[in-house]
């Protein structure tokens, strides 16, 4: 497994109080990309700019077509434009593959009971376990993207520091960028109140 796919599961199955937004989680997975790749020797952070390096085999089919994305000649591509380029609809991207392999279900409903979503759920699995340990022994990237879009388990204290300087700024940058989506969304709640009242002569 990899990254975004054990924070895809995490997501699905710790955002029980709140859903997750599907434009952070998505540009959560577009940085885990980023750190899967980096631990694969596919890419290396010039300053914080990404530079392919080893074109390894991937078997991972979206983290392969991650690593074929990134520019090849100068201008790189910055860490935070990438996170926005790649993140584009990725959290939808990754559940789909999760769906084609097998590890979603639709909860079971009855005939006299209309569903009010099409929430789809995780089944048990080796992937959806492995998650979970990864999780469980406080693996700090993997809670580090956790936290980025809202998830942390109750009573954690800070999360721990993460030593490798490249997978640091990628850290970084994805909460910076998750703060900058989520000033958005509220300067359109505000926009879109301030219409609301015109419409209503307030």
């Amino acid at each position: 497994m990899t990254t975004p796919r054990d924070l895809l599961i995490i997501a699905m199955d710790r955002a029980s109080g709140r859903p997750v937004e599907q434009g952070d989680l998505s540009l959560a997975l577009a940085g885990a990309e980023v750190i899967d790749l980096l631990g694969a020797e596919a890419v290396r952070l010039d300053d914080d700019h990404l530079v392919p390096s080893l074109r390894p085999a991937i078997a991972d089919r979206l983290l392969d077509e991650a690593a074929s994305s990134i520019a090849v000649e100068a201008p790189y591509e910055s860490v935070d434009d990438w996170l926005w380029r790649r993140g584009r609809g990725l959290s939808a991207a990754y559940l789909a593959s999760l769906e084609a392999e097998g590890q979603l279900t639709q909860p079971r409903r009855h005939r006299w009971m209309p569903s009010r979503n099409s929430a789809t759920e995780l089944l048990d699995s080796a992937a959806r376990r492995q998650a979970e340990e990864r999780w469980s022994s406080g693996d700090p990237v993997l809670a580090a993207l956790a936290a980025a879009v809202g998830i942390r388990d109750e009573g954690t204290a800070d999360l721990p520091s993460v030593s490798d300087d490249a997978v640091a700024t990628v850290l970084a940058a994805v909460h910076d960028a998750v703060r900058e989506l989520d000033g958005e969304r509220q300067r359109r709640v505000i926009e879109d109140a301030a219409f609301d009242n015109i419409w209503r002569g307030e």
